[in-house]
């Protein structure tokens, strides 16, 4: 390949990686996926949000540097495709562990979140932490539980005191009978 054609791709990817917002991916390899299956993991992918590109480790490794996320640069052995997108890179996580169950040649080479580096356990660990939308339902379960128990305590003394009225009113009518 030409300097000028690296020189092209370079300034691609570099493009991509900013209009994608991709400072945080999965680096996986899919070395041995055959194209129907590829195909098909794709898609499904792509109705998800996320994207997998294949990328040229040695251009790659200069687009991180101008993008000053070098210390991913590490883990660009062998091929290599990147997986970004999605709401959260948990999200994209979930989904590319659903995907390696089923194409058995999908491997997790690591992962480059928030400036930090993920070996393969990391990067697959990601996948077992909830994702954005699973917290946000917590910290709703979490702010509404002083209401709910209020509501409880409330409610349970009413009770208390209509079981006790509802007592007196029958004991009573025994009596004038």
């Amino acid at each position: 390949m030409s300097k000028f054609v690296k020189g092209l791709v370079q300034s691609q990817l570099e493009k991509k990686i900013s209009q994608d917002k991709a400072q945080d991916f999965i680096v996986v390899s899919t070395m041995g996926v055959g194209g129907v299956d590829n195909n098909v993991m794709r898609g499904g992918l792509k109705e998800k949000g996320i994207k997998l590109m294949v990328v040229k480790n040695t251009l790659f490794r200069e687009v991180l540097k101008k993008q000053d996320m070098e210390a991913a640069a590490g883990l660009f052995e062998g091929p290599c495709a990147i997986a970004y997108g999605g709401d959260s890179i948990v999200d994209v996580a979930k989904e590319l562990t659903k995907w390696g169950k089923k194409v058995t040649s999908l491997q997790v080479k690591g992962a480059f979140l928030e400036g930090a580096i993920l070996d393969a356990n990391g990067a697959q660990g990601l996948a077992k932490m909830p994702n954005r939308a699973e917290l946000q339902g917590q910290v709703v379960m979490l702010a509404l539980s002083p209401g709910g128990r209020i509501a409880s305590s409330v409610i349970s003394s009413g009770g208390i005191i209509a079981g006790c009225v509802k007592a007196l009113i029958e004991k009573k009518e025994k009596e004038a009978a």
